[in-house]
């Protein structure tokens, strides 16, 4: 039994070594096709990145890359419209619309500050001519929706036995995916090269109140989300990270096809744009397909401006106290690096040292002081900043601010006890183990070549687990002191809104 327990860690100790076998093929406009062949599996997780996200937004078209993710699935010039000329016509005239309508909107944007409105979205305050222009653009969006093939993509690719078709944006790129039979390879390169090529930006603004809505259920609607995102708005003091991913409200309803149309072209040419392939196909013929379809596309005009802005130092605590209809709880939050700096693998392994019902914070906060219901820390490195969080659910009976109090206390070991080495490798073991899984997976494999090359290349899916493997208790101990510093902590209390007490009747 010894012998076989020694055995296993052995092996998950070795297992980041195994190298992914990745085929990069790159198109003469820059667009770049990763392919790994697996033989026997019935289909091919395919999918592709634009290596754009709510980072490389600016003010007043917050949010617009999230609502790129929804446009991509409106359809081209070839799908989705029952007559693509009167189609096309009626964006223009939505456009012209609402050039007229913004005007209206910036003159009650501009009685509201000088306080002879109230409020600029109230109906009251519309002049004629405004409601004239609302009622005009009410029925240029139902011209437009009676011309659509609603959900042609999904039903084409459906159709054809392919699933799980769908997208995700975060701050740092928006990716695309679907599982696609062996035998519909081509069928994804016509799809997917089409609606890259041809876009059409069809029912744009009544599209973007879908996602103002599903902003407002995201986060307006639910307990924390308010405070959440004010604390992330506050704990970035400078960089693009401070606004959500979803963009601001005012951001959302001010944004026309043209911003779109503009962003489109400088973030979504194929040099900025890479695609994957996992499954059973043959690369040759696989390359032949993206000289044919994706070899169309138009290289960008010039490359994508990186992000400029970065986050300016911390010279004191910020803290954050509110009353939410949640468990009492409190978050830590410190900056720390971002992705592929020297000392992320140390932040790693941190976590792993403190999370799970195995880790300190659980043992400490919950077993043994029994102040907490629940622990955790997580590393988020993202691709120009990044941050370390501490997390802590406060127990009935007990306050956030105990719970914070504790957490400090863990802070303090970590600055000045060196971890158990056995106590080490148990993490690195456990990422071992969970790297080589996220590897079995075609779909999981593709999603995280995808991602690894939006930050810094796909390549990393091979060198990144190694570095797990060199961190030492000192790095630990090093990183603990450099960054969690009490001028750079970031505090979220979050305490729970008592009901209301009803008055008593006369007594004695």
């Amino acid at each position: 039994m010894m012998f076989r327990a020694t055995l296993l860690i052995l092996c998950l100790s070795s297992s980041w070594a195994q190298q992914v076998p990745v085929q990069e093929f790159k198109l003469d406009n820059g667009m770049k096709l990763l392919m790994v062949q697996r033989k026997g599996a019935p289909n091919i997780a395919a999918g592709w990145i634009a290596k754009v996200g709510s980072v490389n937004e600016h003010p007043g078209v917050t949010g617009i890359s999230h609502l790129f993710e929804h446009m991509m699935f409106k359809g081209t010039q070839t799908i989705g419209t029952k007559n693509i000329e009167e189609d096309l016509k009626l964006n223009l005239e939505l456009d012209r619309i609402k050039a007229e309508l913004r005007k209206e909107e910036q003159a009650l944007a501009t009685k509201l500050r000088v306080g002879e409105i109230a409020d600029a979205k109230d109906p009251k305050a519309r002049s004629p001519r405004h409601q004239q222009l609302l009622a005009e653009f009410d029925k240029l969006n139902q011209r437009q929706k009676d011309l659509l093939i609603k959900n042609e993509f999904d039903r084409i690719y459906t159709d054809a036995g392919a699933s799980g078709m769908n997208a995700g944006t975060s701050e740092d790129f928006t990716i695309y995916f679907i599982n696609v039979p062996s035998n519909k390879l081509e069928l994804w390169f016509w799809l997917e090269s089409d609606r890259l090529s041809s876009p059409v930006f069809r029912e744009f603004y009544t599209e973007r109140e879908v996602v103002a809505e599903e902003r407002r259920m995201r986060i307006d609607s639910t307990p924390t989300g308010r405070y959440l995102q004010q604390f992330n708005s506050m704990f970035w003091k400078s960089s693009p990270y401070g606004w959500p991913v979803i963009g601001w409200t005012s951001d959302l309803e001010a944004i026309t096809r043209e911003d779109a149309m503009a962003y489109y072209g400088a973030n979504y040419a194929p040099n900025n744009i890479t695609a994957c392939l996992v499954g059973d196909f043959d690369p040759a013929q696989a390359i032949e397909l993206a000289k044919k379809y994706f070899g169309r596309l138009q290289r960008g005009r010039r490359e994508p401006d990186a992000v400029r802005t970065i986050e300016e130092p911390q010279y004191g605590e910020q803290r954050l106290s509110a009353v939410a209809d949640t468990n009492p709880e409190v978050r830590i939050r410190f900056h720390t690096v971002a992705d592929g700096h020297a000392d992320e693998a140390a932040f790693v392994i941190l976590s792993g040292l403190l999370n799970d019902r195995t880790g300190r914070l659980y043992r400490s906060l919950v077993l043994e002081q029994q102040v907490a219901n629940g622990a955790s820390a997580g590393h988020s490195g993202h691709k120009y900043e990044g941050y370390f969080e501490f997390r802590g659910v406060a127990k009935a009976g007990k306050t956030p601010e105990q719970v914070e109090q504790a957490i400090y206390q863990e802070i303090e070991k970590l600055k000045i006890d060196l971890a158990p080495e056995r106590e080490l490798q148990k993490v690195k073991n456990q990422q071992a183990a969970a790297n080589f899984r996220r590897l079995q997976a075609n779909f999981s494999l593709m999603e995280q070549l995808l991602v690894a090359d939006g930050y810094r290349s796909w390549q990393t899916i091979n060198t990144d687990p190694p570095r797990l493997q060199t961190v030492t208790a000192e790095d630990i101990r090093r990183i603990a002191k450099k960054y969690f510093v009490p001028e750079g902590r970031n505090v979220l209390v979050l305490n729970t809104k008592r009901p209301a007490v009803a008055p008593t009747g006369g007594g004695q």
